[in-house]
């Protein structure tokens, strides 16, 4: 399958604010995954921290748009996922030609090792974890962190995060994105709490991007009582070195 490689109209972002009022739909790109990111925020990342040749890996694989994007810009890529479901879906998606050479991997596996992955051996990390327990990306999946309550879901991270530095490069690149969520009427500081999770692991800060959020939509909860909150329309891109 031959495919459009580019979006229109494409811009590399400048500022700490991004804002994409237009997910996005070359490629095999599509919004059909639930929670999936838009391709935009891993072509940024990739064209901005990455080379071609580089080997970029994504432990939160999904419907495989990081991967996608990695084979556009020639970029070798790994791939993991826990879910069987989520690889073949990627694989599906991945199934095109480009001008660009790449090699691309993917395995069903747990962020929380990667023992097939060498130390090292990462040029970037470039990935979407989910947001503890607001979407669930499978059924009963023993180790799919998507279960996980807000504390447990973060002790698991800081497993996660070891694992991501042992295979960066010496100054290699993790971008990940994640976003606060609300309980019962109160924000839980899901995102710089994940984010300090790979500090303490080694990694160190070097930027927060605000990433605008569309389509926000309550919970049927929140839609049949008095609203007294603001939506949450934001989610942070934390972007560190090792």
């Amino acid at each position: 399958m031959v495919i459009r490689e580019t979006p229109e109209r494409f811009k590399l972002e400048d500022t700490t604010i991004w804002s994409f009022p237009e997910r996005g739909n070359w490629a095999t790109h599509s919004g059909k995954y639930r929670g999936n990111w838009s391709p935009y925020i891993p072509r940024n990342i990739i064209l901005r921290y990455s080379k071609k040749k580089d080997w970029i890996l994504d432990q939160f694989l999904g419907s495989g748009t990081t991967l996608i994007e990695a084979k556009l810009l020639g970029r070798n890529a790994i791939g993991v996922d826990i879910n069987s479901e989520a690889v073949k879906l990627s694989n599906t998606n991945l199934n095109f030609t480009c001008q660009e050479k790449s090699k691309i991997f993917t395995k069903q596996g747990n962020a929380n090792n990667l023992s097939f992955i060498k130390d090292e051996s990462i040029d970037l990390i470039c990935t979407h974890p989910p947001y503890a327990d607001i979407i669930r990306y499978s059924k009963e999946i023993p180790g799919d962190i998507s279960h996980l309550k807000y504390e447990d879901f973060l002790q698991e991270l800081e497993q996660v995060a070891k694992e991501a530095y042992r295979v960066l490069k010496r100054q290699g690149i993790c971008a990940f994105m994640i976003g606060d969520i609300r309980k019962k009427g109160y924000v839980l500081p899901l995102g710089m709490n994940s984010m300090q999770k790979f500090v303490d692991a080694g990694l160190k800060l070097k930027e927060i991007i605000i990433k605008e959020q569309y389509n926000c939509k309550a919970t049927e909860y929140w839609d049949n009582i008095e609203k007294t909150f603001l939506m949450l329309a934001h989610e942070y891109i934390f972007v560190l070195e090792k």
